[in-house]
């Protein structure tokens, strides 16, 4: 009975040892699988790897070729949303450098150089006459925008001006000599019917490339 019972002792201990020895294995072999995955992973080119989104200049939506400036400007809303003009990735006028106000926003820039020369805001009932001397990017602004002011705005390469009405939103970006009208130009009507804002239209955004004057 005794070596009966010694021979189930040792089955049973084999039994055990033969299990453990099993599930070790197949522990072992799960754990070489996740490290060779884990592995694998880490080496992966990195042109595979999820890759944020490029940033360009003033956060426009592509790169601007060469000897192009990069811009981005946005009209203002009635006091919900104050306007912004960017330049090369330099903010030139916003409500943050507390540079903008009522009426018409205006930068004026070199046209060969980026160069910021000047900023302004002109409050429209009473405005200011400025004209451009310089090889630049300007706009004239005169006192209710008399017909003038339009012709003269109009010669930076405005279309919108002669329509240009009270609270009317609008963005234009113009140079002196332009010869043909600005590609660079957005225009929305005060509408009471269409306005989003009450007694004003929506925010108007204009992003692009201006090309450096050459002459």
């Amino acid at each position: 009975m005794r070596i009966a019972g010694a021979a189930k002792l040792v089955v049973a201990v084999g039994v055990f040892l033969l299990t453990f020895y099993v599930i070790s294995q197949v522990f072992e072999i799960k754990m070489d699988a996740s490290l060779g995955n884990l592995f694998a992973r880490s080496v992966l080119d990195p042109a595979s790897r999820p890759t944020k989104p490029p940033r360009y200049k003033c956060g426009i939506s592509k790169a601007c070729p060469e000897k192009h400036f990069a811009f981005k400007m946005a009209s203002g809303a009635a006091n919900v949303v104050g306007p912004k003009i960017c330049l090369e990735d330099n903010v030139l006028m916003s409500g943050v450098k507390n540079n903008v106000g009522r009426g018409i926003n205006v930068a004026l820039v070199n046209g060969k150089t980026g160069e910021v020369l000047d900023t302004k805001y002109f409050d429209m009932w009473g405005g200011v006459f400025k004209k451009c001397s310089a090889p630049c990017l300007c706009l004239v602004l005169s006192f209710r925008l008399t017909d003038e002011a339009r012709r003269l705005i109009g010669e930076l390469g405005s279309t919108s001006i002669t329509s240009l009405g009270f609270r009317d939103n609008w963005v234009f970006c113009g140079g002196k000599g332009i010869k043909t009208k600005s590609p660079f130009e957005q225009h929305i009507k005060n509408n009471k019917d269409t306005n989003k804002y009450e007694g004003w239209p929506e925010v108007v955004e204009m992003e692009g490339c201006i090309p450096q004057k050459q002459d």
